[in-house]
């Protein structure tokens, strides 16, 4: 099946995003292929699973092989325990008060003060201590990693916790030459090593995120931390496939004469007579503004796939809606449009959309609004 050359005419309300869970299980045993035999995988599936929908995205990475859950918040968590998911999850921001409801869930812990809170907590937590490596994003300084590491080795002869892992977080995790992550890997084994010193034995080491998962050579870390690959979103270019297509349909159509201004500030003056069609979403979906004429993005034109042709954006993206550009073509009310999706039939791209509003796919995917349901396929095998 081909979620491009069938998107349905008619679309549940306005438009919707079709999630490809066969691309989400086949990116998940794209990685197991190639990391080496005993590597685990961390499905992160924060931010409602990149917007994808983070139940559905969960089960389906579980269901292809991978053993670890990853979130950032409580309770984004707690939905997936809800949902019935048993595997580990870790979490790694969190506020103090809701420990208790997080006893069956892994917690990162970065200073002294968090592990205090921790061992208060009424439950015994696993835990996995952070160690700054070079991303300055959070986690321990290396000059406290020694009292950190000691703390822990006491609390957990104490029975107040258990320390399952050890991680850091790459800061050049896509680029495959970058001294930083070779540097960052040392700073993390010698982290381990001092750990182990203090008595402590945890039984998972992870650094790579989805390109370091693939670049960087670290035998000794047994889990990698797969978010953005899991959706498709590919950035060095492995051969993964994009999981979501948003498609909707043409609301409005009307013929304009040369010299008409279209949307605000008519920052787009048509040159000749065309068709201007209206397509029914806009900034409060996640379609970003600054793809549009007189927006900040990059210079080549934003576009839309329409009887499969790629009809370009004209003036600026509003609240609920955009203009395309039809030319002659007899485009009438209904037609199905492909916003973005994997780009086998010539349709845009998540990837593409990022470039003309200058940002990445991640955002692209992560502001997708809570008015475009979500639907469920499984349509790559």
């Amino acid at each position: 099946m081909n979620l491009v050359q069938s998107p349905p005419r008619a679309v549940i309300g306005l438009a919707e995003a079709a999630i490809d869970l066969g691309a989400v299980r086949a990116n998940v045993r794209h990685y197991q292929r190639q990391l080496r035999p005993g590597t685990a995988i961390m499905a992160v599936v924060k931010a409602n699973g990149f917007g994808h929908g983070a139940v559905q995205i969960a089960k389906a990475a579980v269901d292809a092989g991978a053993t670890w859950l990853g979130v950032a918040r409580a309770d984004e968590a707690l939905e997936l325990r809800a949902a019935g998911l048993t595997v580990p999850i870790l979490a790694w921001l969190y506020d103090a008060t809701e420990l208790m409801w997080l006893s069956d869930v892994d917690v990162s812990v970065a200073t002294v003060s968090e592990l205090q809170q921790v061992v208060s907590a009424p439950s015994v937590h696993h835990v996995h201590l952070k160690l700054d490596t070079g991303l300055h994003r959070g986690g321990s300084t290396p000059d406290q990693w020694i009292e950190l590491t000691r703390a822990a080795a006491h609390y957990e002869a104490l029975g107040a916790i258990k320390v399952r892992g050890i991680w850091s977080h790459l800061s050049h995790g896509d680029d495959a030459a970058a001294p930083h992550s070779r540097r960052q890997l040392e700073l993390l084994r010698a982290g381990v090593v001092l750990a182990r010193r203090a008595g402590l034995e945890p039984s998972v080491i992870h650094l790579a995120n989805s390109a370091g998962a693939l670049t960087l050579d670290a035998p000794d870390c047994n889990l990698v931390r797969i978010g953005a690959g899991l959706y498709g979103i590919d950035e060095m270019g492995a051969g993964l496939r994009p999981a979501m297509q948003l498609v909707t349909k043409v609301a409005q159509v009307r013929r304009i004469r040369a010299g008409e201004g279209v949307s605000y500030n008519h920052s787009y003056v048509t040159p000749t007579d065309t068709t201007i069609a209206l397509i029914p979403l806009g900034y409060a979906d996640g379609i970003p503004r600054s793809a549009g004429a007189g927006g900040a993005g990059a210079d080549t034109e934003a576009s839309v796939l329409v009887r499969g042709v790629r009809m370009p954006v004209r003036g600026r993206i509003a609240m609920d809606q955009f203009l395309v550009d039809a030319g002659d073509l007899p485009v009438e009310p209904g037609e199905p449009v492909v916003v973005f999706g994997p780009g086998d039939q010539g349709e845009p791209t998540a990837a593409d959309w990022a470039q003309w509003a200058g940002t990445i796919p991640h955002e692209i995917y992560t502001g997708l609004g809570s008015r475009v349901p979500r639907r469920y396929k499984e349509a790559t095998r």
